[in-house]
């Protein structure tokens, strides 16, 4: 069974995924408006890994410290 934060990991990992199709998709556009979007969506989905990134190391010392019960 996988523990929280390996599932989170796992959702970073798709995240990332999707970020660089999202910039890959960008940089392949013509159109200046999809560029754009595709781009400030890039940003945003860079914030939410950074994000859970961050949720990751409480998540792994929160299941560390049941692990002694």
């Amino acid at each position: 069974m996988m523990t929280v934060a390996s599932e989170v990991k796992q959702c970073v990992s798709n995240l990332k995924g999707i970020e660089a199709s999202l910039s890959s998709l960008a940089l392949r556009t013509e159109d200046d408006e999809s560029k754009r979007i595709l781009h400030e969506t890039m940003m945003v989905v860079g914030e939410i890994v950074t994000d859970l990134k961050k949720r990751v190391g409480e998540l792994e010392r929160e299941e560390f410290q049941y692990k002694g019960f």
